[in-house]
């Protein structure tokens, strides 16, 4: 069932048809066209309207499309003699087709002809196998070489020949392929049918087969020889430069090029500008379809042909284009009248001439040839002088035009024009039009050369100081939405090349002062809706705020990476709990790194070796600024005082930011945004180089090396540590030389001298020490030869510190060193020579060798372990027990001031082998009793042993003799390390006696309360026996040896309540001698002796009488009184009143 429009078409084609009487179209001649087409002509008009020559109306060229494919194909199968009965069912414009009447190829190519329809036919061509296509071209060159033969004849061949060679037109590909691809399938359909038919009746068939063997497939061979055929009937010189033209890029690209010839997107616009400007003064007027032509022009001219020859040779092209040449030069039809305005024609032969050119001085002639293409070039130099076309300048106007309606219509190679575009200052001053574009055509600029090119534009404008303002804050903020709509791969790389240009980003230079405040408002506004989001969020939530604000720092950072980081920095350090989501935005943004640029330094030299920790802090400020977020936070730190807890979340942010994280969803490498070696470099190398300056903070070094030890790199398996690039030994020997002066820490310093280390820093600094020396030792182990130099080195160094530095730095020196020891050790260890040596150390003299001893037994657990496995003792002599006990309780008295908590814990569990292995003699005396208790006290012999030690020690330490060691720091130090030891006997005493679950909260309970076994008897001689719970869940199977184990392993109550008693008499006792007798932890372990007390009386109201209680309360006052704090005395007097026994 036919339309309107198809009603139309073949109500003209029957009408031409009675026009041709006596005959019809199927014997139309070329000359009868013009009687006989114009009903045609008509109904094609009134279908496609009046304009039916254009190429802009997408309806027009439909229909068009569909005549030429059904007068084609009528044609076709005609020649095929093709059965009805089959055609209607497997042809799908059947129904047209059999309407309209039989045709020849005259009609057909008029019909092309007249309606401008080159592209069209040239597409049907491109869908064809190259034989038939081959076939068509041949018969399409008799017909416009037939009688009467016109230069549009002409035309339309220069036309098909060209769009031939521009291919097809992807960007109009789409629908339009379906009707081209079923043209294909009828042509194969029929040419099949045809290739089956018996050998009689093909030859009555006018279809040419693909099998034929005389069709000629060289494409090129055949428009060349149907151009030189056509010379003599071409007579205008439009029409000689437009074959010359076709014919020389034809040339060029099937012969000359075996790959696209790229051109730089400013030198195509250079031309593309001449082209349009030559086309505009021909009255074509600037649109979006005539840049498309022109484009597809251009890459036609520029890409290898797909009609490689196979027939024809180079040498022959090139003759038949200088014979050409040379005829229409003769006639004097290769001139330029008008220089001043030269058409489109003689533009594109000038390009032409130029590209031959070009190629054929770079391609060497065959053998024989040398003479004719140099010839040829003659001719071709010859013809580009009689051109003559002047050098068209384009001004920047007529450039943004042009590359506007490109990139807006996303015309072919847009990307490198918007590339372009985004870079030509001289564009950017095209302010209005320029901005519009960007605005509008936001995606065309994403890709990452053109975002850059953008920023630098941007950059230019902010700092050449005559830029309007309003123009720059628009500008700005359309280069972020571009960037902001990047994916998060796209984002990371633009951030690093931006951190490329400049590490402030836009505000490099000086910038107008509107500019940065809205910048500033809005980075301040990004930051706050950061730390007001990440509080009381679900975890998917999170996860989504989390991506919001890695989007939001990233679109500040572009902007300006500095400032993004300090406020990064600012918020992690001071806003509590924040650090935790900094890192998190940060370690999704990696291109915030940037690059530091740091060579491997892993085999250090002997100069820098030699030079020591001198050249440690020379040359490490350059490689400090490596990193931006690392300055950022030096600044911060320089300039603010932190307080604890936020160094505490300072130093978690740069844990966390040196931990290693996937790079990317899915992604198997693990990559951390700050390096430990970044850290180290920036951070604790300057800093502890610079020992001395009251601004290092060393402690804060200290953690932050510790941490960065801590991380655990993924470095591939063949590589050295990463601490091998920071001068790993002169970094030993700084850290070593710290550990040597904490031992000599309660000593007064110079007046002008900066107290750098607390005692509270020894441990960490042990710990560093320990932990580097440990991976450096791993090192040195698996290649000795290459770092016995430095290993060498740092063994003479450690020869100006303290002996003990050495021990610390064992795993480095491996089975390289003896032990050196002082010689007085030797003499109260049985140490072996082979591996241990004496020194003679001027402070280590007779009688010291139980000092050297006990700091020995303060350094690693190993080493104590071989101090008491080694010490020479003969335990069946009274006399050497005592007077090792008497030197133990001097050396103990030296030694504890100037230990760390850990090592003073280490000490502890020294004193208790030897007290518990009766190494140790410790007589106990009842100072604080007027009578003896009938009490057990073996069980808690260690205890009341070490007591009362401490207590002689204290008395040492406290008397005339010692009392000015110590400044009012040691003091407190010492109270504290006491204390340390007051609670380990108080957590022994509790674990010896657990408290019921009912009991005091103070202390934790395991076992339930006991009560006597008899009303009558004496607690303190009785046993404790299971509470009445564990009574009442015993069952009759109960074995009662059960229960006497359990009774044997619970001490008695009142036993402990006479040993806490003691310990708190020593702690007061110790709280008065000191110096000031104000020490707080003092103070708050009598406050715990006493609750503890308290709870015992409690939960075991038998082991003390309400007799016994008020002596107590009455004793323990008696002792508070000697406390000068009246407000510590006050407080402890009130404990002492809760002590009431709640015996019956």
């Amino acid at each position: 069932m036919m339309d309107k429009d198809s009603a139309v078409l073949q109500g003209a084609f029957l009408l031409s048809d009675k026009l041709c009487l006596p005959t019809s179209l199927v014997s139309v001649q070329k000359d009868d066209w013009s009687r006989v087409g114009q009903p045609i002509l008509e109904a094609v008009r009134e279908i496609c309207g009046q304009d039916f020559s254009g190429h802009s109306n997408p309806t027009a060229v439909s229909w068009k499309k569909q005549i030429v494919c059904v007068v084609w194909l009528k044609l076709l199968c005609r020649e095929a003699e093709e059965d009805v009965e089959v055609a209607w069912r497997e042809n799908p414009l059947f129904s047209l087709q059999n309407s309209l009447p039989e045709v020849n190829r005259v009609v057909l190519l008029e019909l092309v002809k007249s309606v401008s329809a080159a592209h069209i036919f040239a597409s049907f061509l491109l869908s064809l196998p190259q034989p038939q296509m081959c076939s068509e071209l041949e018969k399409l060159t008799e017909h416009v070489m037939s009688n009467p033969m016109r230069e549009d004849d002409v035309q339309l061949f220069l036309e098909v020949w060209w769009e031939l060679w521009k291919g097809r037109d992807d960007q109009k590909a789409g629908g339009e392929d379906n009707i081209e691809m079923m043209f294909a399938n009828q042509c194969a359909r029929l040419s099949s049918k045809a290739a089956s038919l018996s050998p009689q009746a093909a030859k009555k068939l006018k279809l040419d087969t693909p099998d034929l063997p005389a069709s000629n497939t060289d494409v090129v061979h055949i428009l060349f020889h149907a151009l030189k055929d056509m010379k003599d009937h071409i007579s205008s010189a439009d029409l000689c430069f437009q074959s010359l033209s076709v014919s020389l890029s034809a040339l060029y690209t099937a012969f000359l090029i075996d790959q696209e010839v790229v051109v730089p997107a400013k030198e195509k616009m250079h031309i593309l500008c001449k082209v349009i400007s030559t086309r505009e003064r021909n009255n074509q007027e600037l649109n979006p379809e005539l840049i498309r032509e022109t484009l597809r022009d251009f890459r036609a001219s520029h890409m290898p042909s797909q009609f490689q020859p196979s027939r024809m040779k180079l040498s022959e092209a090139l003759k038949i284009i200088a014979e050409l040449a040379q005829f229409w030069q003769s006639r004097g039809l290769l001139t330029v009248h008008d220089t001043s305005n030269p058409n489109y024609t003689a533009f594109q032969l000038e390009q032409s001439v130029q590209r031959l050119l070009t190629a054929l001085d770079q391609t060497p002639a065959a053998v024989g040839e040398n003479n004719d293409q140099e010839t040829v070039k003659k001719t071709l130099r010859g013809l580009l002088k009689s051109l003559a076309l002047p050098d068209m300048e384009s001004s920047p106007e007529v450039s943004v035009k042009v590359t506007t309606t490109i990139i807006t219509h996303r015309l072919e190679d847009y990307e490198n024009f918007a590339a372009l575009f985004a870079s030509e200052a001289s564009w950017a001053a095209c302010d209005e039009r320029w901005l519009d574009c960007l605005e509008k055509n936001q995606a065309a600029f994403r890709q990452h050369g053109t975002l850059i090119s953008l920023s630098s534009t941007l950059m230019r404008k902010l700092h050449s100081g005559s830029s309007n303002v309003n123009q720059c804050r628009k500008l700005m903020k359309i280069t972020a939405d571009i960037f902001s709509a990047l994916s998060l791969e796209d984002k990371n790389k633009m951030l690093a090349a931006q951190l490329g240009l400049s590490s402030r980003g836009f505000f490099g230079s000086s910038v107008p002062s509107a500019v940065t405040e809205g910048f500033e408002q809005e980075l301040n506004m990004a930051f706050n809706c950061i730390i007001q989001g990440g509080a009381g969020a679900s975890a998917a939530a999170l996860q989504g705020n989390l991506n919001t604000a890695a989007s939001l720092v990233a679109r500040v950072a572009f902007q300006n990476p500095e400032a993004a980081l300090r406020s990064c920095c600012h918020s992690a350090v001071f806003n509590k709990g924040a650090f935790s989501l900094m890192a998190k935005i940060l370690q999704q943004l990696p291109g915030l790194r940037g690059q530091t640029g740091r060579e491997d330094e892993a085999q250090k030299n002997e100069e820098e070796i030699q030079a020591g920790e001198e050249s440690t802090a020379e040359g490490r400020d350059a490689v400090s600024g490596s990193s931006l977020l690392c300055r950022c936070l030096q600044d911060m730190i320089r300039t603010k005082s932190l307080l604890a807890n936020e160094r505490e979340q300072l130093l978690k942010f740069l844990g966390l930011l040196m931990m290693p994280v996937a790079v990317g969803e899915g992604e198997e490498e693990r990559q951390s945004f700050l390096h430990p070696q970044e850290v180290v470099h920036s951070f604790v190398l300057p800093n502890l180089s610079a020992m001395g300056h009251s601004s290092v903070d060393a402690e804060l070094s200290l953690q932050l090396l510790h941490t960065a030890l801590s991380v655990d790199v993924q470095g591939p398996a063949s590589s050295p540590h990463w601490v091998l690039n920071c001068s790993p030994f002169p970094l030993l020997f700084i850290l070593a030389r710290l550990h040597h002066q904490t031992l000599r820490c309660w000593e007064q310093p110079p007046e002008d001298a900066v107290h750098l280390f607390s005692m509270d820093t020894k441990d960490l600094l042990v710990m560093v020490l320990t932990t580097l020396g440990q991976v450096v030792g791993a090192e040195v182990a698996a290649d000795p030869s290459s770092w016995s130099r430095a290993l060498f080195w740092l063994y003479s160094k450690m020869e100006e510190l303290d002996w003990t530095v050495r021990f610390h730095l064992k795993p480095v020196w491996g089975q390289h060193f003896k032990n050196e020891v002082p010689s007085s050790l030797l003499a109260v260890c049985d140490l072996p020579e082979e591996e241990w040596s004496g020194l003679d150390l001027p402070s280590y003299g007779p009688g010291t060798g139980l000092l050297a001893w006990m700091e020995c037994c303060c350094i690693s657990d190993s080493l104590q372990s071989t101090m008491l496995s080694r010490l020479s003792l003969d335990q069946h002599k009274p006399d050497h027990v005592n007077m090792f006990s008497k030197g133990l309780l001097v050396a103990l008295t030296q030694t504890l001031p100037w230990c760390s908590v850990s090592q003073w814990s280490r000490l502890l569990k020294a004193l208790k082998e030897l007290i518990l292995s009766s190494r140790l003699h410790i007589p106990f005396s009842l100072e604080y009793v007027d009578y003896l208790p009938l009490l057990d006290l073996r069980r808690f012999s260690y205890e009341l042993r070490l007591s009362v030690l401490l207590l002689r020690v204290l008395q040492l330490l406290c008397g005339s003799s010692c009392s000015d060691w110590l400044s009012v720091d040691g003091w407190a130090h010492v109270g504290r390390l006491y204390t340390h030891a007051v609670r380990d006997v108080i957590n022994s005493m509790r674990a010896k006696l657990p408290l019921p679950s009912s009991g005091a909260s103070t202390v934790s309970a395991s076992v339930s309360p006991k009560r006597p076994a008899s009303r009558g008897s004496n607690p303190s001689l009785t046993p404790v026996k299971a509470s009445n719970m564990s009574e009442d869940h015993q069952t009759e199977d109960s074995p009662l040896i059960s229960q006497e184990s359990h009774i044997e392993k619970t001490a008695p109550s009142q036993e402990v309540l006479f040993v806490l008693s003691q310990l708190f008499c020593h702690v007061q006792h110790v709280q008065v001698m000191m110096p000031g007798g104000q020490c707080e932890p003092l103070f708050l372990s009598s406050l715990e002796i006493l609750s503890h007390y308290e709870a015992i009386m409690a939960a075991f109201p038998e082991s003390c009488s309400p007799l016994e209680s008020d002596n107590t309360r009455h004793f323990f006052s008696t002792i508070t009184d000697n406390l000068e704090n009246q407000e510590m005395k006050a407080v402890l007097q009130q404990k002492i009143a809760q002590l009431v026994s709640s015996a019956a």
